[in-house]
């Protein structure tokens, strides 16, 4: 199967509760062969509009941050945990993100093949790692069934506490350096 195909079927997707709200399915965006892949929580409400990720305020605050890495944003691939944007931006429930992850998540990382996963926030690294806080994780890496993760701040999270910019620009470096080396 290839990410085209597994795109399409997502966009068919109502297999969770997220669908019956849902204005376009935000499947993901960049490069099949990226060694980068950041990973999100879910859509946000123009994200929802646009199918697709990180294009909201958080996104062009990523955007930044990677470009002060070092990096282009159009060599990294991008998704989220779920695929569907929750009502009133709560955050995704664990049988969404399950099933989510369960369908698609895994089989674009498998596809994709990345050398890093950037977990953005609480919500991904609980579901992809198992940790829990990422205050105490952050710019650590963890390696989970022989592939190498990284845990960062999400970008909303520094748009709404500052004082967490500096951490994330920190750990955006840490994370280019997990590549070049």
């Amino acid at each position: 199967m290839s990410l085209k195909e597994l795109c399409e079927i997502a966009s068919n997707c109502v297999q969770c509760p997220l669908h019956e709200s849902r204005i376009n399915v935000v499947f993901g965006k960049g490069p099949e062969d990226a060694r980068i892949m950041l990973v999100g929580e879910a859509p946000g409400k123009t994200e929802d509009e646009t199918g697709k990720p990180f294009v909201g305020m958080s996104g062009k605050l990523l955007s930044e941050i990677i470009n002060e890495a070092g990096m282009d944003r159009s060599d990294i691939y991008i998704t989220s945990i779920v695929k569907c944007r929750p009502e009133n931006n709560r955050k995704p429930m664990k049988l969404e993100y399950c099933k989510c992850i369960n369908l698609y998540l895994s089989k674009q990382i498998e596809l994709i093949n990345p050398d890093v996963i950037g977990l953005l926030g609480n919500s991904a690294v609980y579901a992809l790692i198992g940790k829990k806080s990422i205050k105490q994780i952050h710019g650590k890496t963890y390696e989970v069934d022989g592939r190498k993760y990284i845990a960062l701040f999400h970008p909303a999270a520094a748009l709404y506490s500052r004082i967490l910019l500096p951490q994330l620009k920190d750990d955006m470096l840490t994370l280019r350096k997990i590549i070049e080396s």
